[in-house]
């Protein structure tokens, strides 16, 4: 028998909300893993590496589960922007933004751990950032304090306010998690949200 409970390996509040849209119960865990970045491996490498980490460094607590991983990136040209964690980092991330558009790579993995079947991807959405003054950075950072939030904003909230255009097939992608991509997993598994006896919530 498939499992079909859910486990989101993250604890990401962004995340949580997410996977809320598909209106099925989950179970959430830390995966506790390191995150730090291998020698010469690409933001594409490195977000798909932490993506499947994540997803099975939960398998022995959930043997019998569907367990989701992901992970993000944002790049500008070639070099990896974090979280800043900081107002000061967070300004000097939002000046070198604009005018410039900032890839996002977000990673996905689900998981059986019953079956050992994995399914990983990657998807991809763009940011071009508006010409941004001092003054406007100053005040959307005060306001909305985005410095858990890797390129210093949220998307779902002021954040819209920075942006001249946003490209990707699923805006989802953007705060943290592709659901598209997902729905495509689970179904995969055999588990359709929208099923009566998935949809639980």
């Amino acid at each position: 028998m498939t499992p079909t409970t859910l486990v989101l390996a993250s604890s990401s509040p962004y995340r949580h909300q997410l996977l809320q849209k598909l209106g099925m119960e989950f179970s959430w865990a830390s995966p506790g893993i390191d995150e730090t970045p291998k020698e010469h491996e690409t933001p594409e490498q490195l977000v798909l590496r932490l993506a499947k980490q994540k997803a099975t460094a939960l398998a022995t607590t959930f043997p019998e589960n569907l367990i989701i991983g992901s992970d993000q990136i944002a790049t500008l040209g070639n070099t990896i922007i974090g979280k800043p964690h900081t107002h000061k980092a967070a300004i000097d991330q939002l000046k070198s933004f604009s005018g410039k558009e900032v890839v996002f790579l977000t990673s996905l993995c689900l998981y059986n751990s019953k079956t050992h079947q994995l399914q990983l991807t990657t998807d991809k959405y763009t940011v071009k950032f508006r010409q941004l003054n001092n003054k406007q950075i100053e005040n959307y950072l005060r306001k909305e304090e985005p410095y858990d939030c890797a390129g210093s904003f949220k998307s779902e909230g002021m954040g819209i306010c920075l942006f001249e255009r946003m490209e990707g097939k699923d805006p989802n992608t953007l705060v943290g998690l592709p659901l598209i991509e997902l729905i495509n997993m689970l179904m995969n598994e055999g588990i359709d949200p929208l099923s009566p006896q998935h949809n639980h919530l």
